[in-house]
């Protein structure tokens, strides 16, 4: 069995001693025994405070849900927030509580997904003062090999899509911070407590762990997969599965008349490891809200060779084609970009091709495997 950096905190003791320590936590942080790692490093080091990214650090918050200081009833300690109103960074109040910062997150390997935003911005906040960043290690849930979609531009950079990486990079958090802190310049003192016995090559499947939800709508490691691919819907006017027991894997639209038709045309696609199949849904939440849809339900048969990403794309131009109702949705209040161009980081236009697209980006993630090597801590 895989151990985390969680499970290996005795054995570096030291990174934790001489200051006041911060976590930064979700329900993700625990122990390969089920122990809360709060609950760990109460006992380890003087754990003074937590804080929160998005969803909280129980989870309980819903997507883009502001998260609110408040005091956490299991541990008792101060719960700040990394993710309230449109603050994304520490305040100089929340930087003055702690000496050292602990990161303890299951990711889930997409760029969208915002816990890598928050511990690049925390890295960078406690560069400037003079902050221990602590990283927990755990394993790219998607595997450490494979890589898919463009390289971000630094002028797409956002918080669903915080760095020059593809949507779908092939690194730990920890590998992750050792990258951004070296490439960037900031020279944080940032340590990584690494996994035990993890290899590149293992999805989340091989590890022996628990999938614990990192957040409200990825329940399963297939949803984190397809998610590669399926999160590019929600910068569109179709329902990308939330406010069903399916999101991600379950897509749709009231205009969508004819499920089966669109499942037999997305199969002929010929996607490898990748089928669907016809799905009638309302939504309980989120988009069309109490409306019945149409659309597929996106199966992931063989995850060595899916690529959901070319998945994704490909479908955004199939609905594109074939639906007079479907639409790109405009920048909303406080966005100077439409959505889709944040997720993807591409200026994408109604009536654009997925294969050029593709093949214009694949130069890109050859040289990003090359550019990441040099950060590896695993084989």
């Amino acid at each position: 069995m895989v151990l985390c950096g969680a499970d290996r905190l005795e054995e570096y003791r030291e990174y934790f001693e001489g200051g006041r320590v911060g976590l930064i936590t979700t329900p993700t942080g625990r122990l390969v025994n089920g122990r809360s790692t709060i609950d760990a490093l109460k006992e380890l080091c003087d754990l003074q405070v937590l804080f929160g990214p998005e969803h909280g650090i129980r989870g309980d918050i819903e997507d883009a849900g502001n998260v609110a200081k408040t005091v956490d009833k299991k541990s008792g300690l101060p719960v700040y927030s990394l993710y309230e109103g449109q603050r994304r960074r520490m305040t100089e109040e929340m930087l003055d509580l702690f000496d050292i910062i602990v990161y303890d997150i299951q990711d889930v390997g997409s760029r969208y997904y915002t816990f890598i935003s928050s511990l690049k911005n925390v890295i960078e906040d406690c560069a400037s003062h003079g902050k221990r960043v602590v990283v927990l290690d755990r394993p790219d849930p998607l595997g450490g090999v494979i890589t898919e979609g463009n390289v971000l531009d630094p002028s797409e950079y956002s918080f669903v899509g915080c760095y020059s990486l593809p949507v779908r990079y092939g690194l730990t958090p920890g590998e992750f911070a050792l990258m951004v802190n070296k490439e960037m310049g900031l020279g944080a003192d940032v340590k990584v407590v690494p996994c035990a016995v993890w290899e590149r090559d293992s999805s989340f499947d091989r590890t022996g762990l628990n999938w614990v939800m990192p957040s409200p709508n990825i329940p399963n490691l297939e949803t984190a997969l397809v998610y590669v691919g399926t999160c590019l819907l929600e910068g569109t006017n179709m329902s990308e599965g939330r406010g069903t027991a399916n999101p991600f894997q379950v897509i749709g639209a009231p205009y969508i008349h004819d499920p089966e038709e669109l499942a037999e045309a997305f199969n002929q696609k010929g996607f490898a490891g990748i089928s669907a199949t016809p799905y009638y849904f309302v939504p309980y939440t989120s988009k069309h809200q109490g409306k019945q849809c149409g659309g597929l339900h996106i199966h992931i048969n063989d995850p060595a060779v899916a690529r959901p990403f070319e998945m994704g794309l490909t479908l955004l131009e199939m609905l594109n084609t074939r639906y007079e109702e479907f639409l790109f949705l405009p920048p909303v209040a406080g966005r100077d970009k439409p959505f889709i161009q944040m997720l993807s980081g591409m200026k994408l236009h109604m009536g654009f091709s997925a294969s050029e697209t593709l093949e214009k980006i694949r130069k890109e993630n050859d040289t990003f495997i090359r550019r990441k090597e040099e950060f590896h801590l695993y084989k």
